[in-house]
């Protein structure tokens, strides 16, 4: 079968080299794709937010199967333009995307499936946000309802600022995802990833993960995409995976597919886990990036069969997933400055050193070919030294072991990532 990956970062290269061990694929086509992906599939040049030409690619290419990677393109309805064509594709639809793209519609869903989550209110008036704050103690919580790049949300102790945010949210901060501002409670505990494949009616759990979101060493500075990610985690054992499901996942589906609206693919539950049980904070309707790279890496069944039953509606039929034991850790390395201004174009060298030490495996997340063969920093994330080790501190000593292999000055790292799962 031939196969066609959407997207250009980590989680696409860890899902296209997983894809590649499937006996069932002959062709993987990657757009737009990095210089890791290219070792393992063919790239085209469509951007992942060109609608039309993805559309165009997936139809001249005769494809068996389209994976969606990033959100955009499935809040933009690419799934319902391929299903338009006939081409089988794994994500949601626009539909359920939504609870990606909408906080607010998200809040609604928790609400008749009764799944616990924030208190939380939904404004577009000023002074209703405002007047909802006062119920609140700080920390003060702000989103933007819609996409922001991961910029729409703001947590902080100063109410003044919290009604400044208020303000220039609803005055268009963020464009038409800050039309509506939900704001919500402060949650305590520790955050873990709960991911489960779904095909409408199944939901299917996959390993729990923790990433780490802050840029450095100790949770200190600011907030990035992640800067690693161990897998399992001691926050989510297998009895509160089991309860995710239960009370947060199961609920969720049942309440899309009442609405007409049958939820397909990975979902993505953000939890806080406290006292009282998990909480969501939010749905992604993709694979969290650095979490599917460790996923990826500790899954030893086909991955294939899976993809395709999650947009046939056949994932009951299929085995329980099988997992490596073995814990998996990445670490991020990062263009200095990330998630600031940083520099593009920087040569990365050594890799091969990295890949060829026992139990790890690159994953480029921002990378280019550059003349003659070198790899050039493309982005702000750029590369993903993942590994597999015994134990996790043994997996953690084989990242780091990765990442010291690697030449490369205009990059950093965190040193800590695991921390919790060590001590």
């Amino acid at each position: 079968m031939k196969v066609l990956v959407i997207g250009s970062g980590g989680r696409e290269h860890a899902l296209c080299w997983k894809i590649a061990q499937s006996p069932l694929v002959d062709e993987i086509v990657c757009t737009p794709g990095n210089a890791g992906i290219a070792k393992v599939a063919r790239l085209e040049s469509v951007k992942a937010d060109d609608i039309e030409g993805l559309v165009s690619l997936a139809k001249s290419g005769q494809f068996d199967l389209v994976v969606v990677g990033p959100e955009d393109p499935l809040a933009n309805g690419l799934v319902d333009r391929l299903a338009e064509a006939g081409i089988p594709a794994f994500g949601p639809d626009a539909s359920g995307a939504r609870l990606e793209s909408s906080k607010a519609f998200t809040k609604a869903v928790c609400a008749k499936g009764r799944i616990p989550t924030a208190r939380y209110g939904a404004f577009t008036d000023p002074k209703a946000a405002k007047d909802f704050l006062a119920t609140l103690a700080p920390p003060y919580v702000l989103k933007a309802d819609g996409l922001a790049a991961g910029k729409g949300v703001v947590i902080t102790e100063d109410r003044a600022e919290a009604d400044a945010e208020i303000d220039d949210m609803l005055s268009g901060k963020f464009g038409e995802a800050s039309k509506t501002l939900v704001i919500e409670e402060f949650l305590h505990g520790v955050e873990a990833s709960v991911f489960a494949l779904c095909d409408g009616k199944t939901a299917v759990p996959l390993v729990a993960a923790q990433d780490h979101k802050r840029a450095h060493d100790g949770d200190e500075g600011p907030n990035t995409g992640g800067m690693g990610a161990y897998s399992p985690t001691p926050a989510a054992p297998q009895d509160m995976i089991d309860r995710t499901m239960r009370e947060i996942v199961n609920p969720a589906l049942e309440v899309m597919a009442e609405a007409g609206a049958p939820y397909r693919g990975v979902l993505y539950a953000g939890l806080m886990i406290g006292p009282d049980g998990p909480k969501l904070i939010e749905f992604n309707v993709r694979f969290g990036d650095p979490e599917c790279q460790i996923i990826m890496a500790r899954m030893q069944s086909d991955i294939v069969p899976y993809l395709k039953a999650c947009a046939a509606g056949t994932l009951g039929a299929l085995p329980p997933i099988d997992w490596d034991d073995r814990p998996a850790v990445t670490v991020v390395m990062a263009a200095k400055g990330y998630p600031g201004s940083y520099e593009k174009g920087s040569e990365i060298g050594n890799l091969d050193a990295a890949d060829a030490i026992d139990g790890v495996t690159v994953f480029h997340a921002g990378t280019k070919a550059g003349p003659d063969g070198a790899i050039l920093a493309n982005g702000g994330r750029v590369l993903n030294v993942t590994a597999l080790g015994e134990d996790i501190g043994d997996a953690i000593t084989r990242a780091y072991e990765g990442v010291n292999a690697i030449d490369w000055p205009e990059g950093f790292c965190r040193r800590d990532i695991g921390w919790r799962a060590r001590s």
